[in-house]
């Protein structure tokens, strides 16, 4: 993998994983709490800790799935 994002964008998808991770979190303790129920939320929250793990590597890497995929980003 090569890099093909800049410092900016780096920071855009570290922001993003890390929201990510923080919203995973937020609604685990809303189950924990017994707020919402389910199974379907773990998945969930499971989807949301993907989602932050793998923007965060992106942005450790400097490298974006979707601009290796040939789409144009903004950041």
């Amino acid at each position: 993998m090569q890099c093909n994002i800049d410092s900016k964008g780096k920071a855009v998808r570290l922001i993003w994983g890390l929201v990510m991770l923080g919203a995973a979190i937020a609604l685990a303790g809303l189950i924990v709490a017994e707020v919402v129920g389910g199974g379907w939320v773990w998945a969930v929250v499971v989807g949301l800790v993907l989602l932050g793990v793998f923007g965060i590597y992106e942005a450790r890497a400097g490298w974006c799935a979707m601009r290796a995929m040939g789409f144009k980003t903004k950041w």
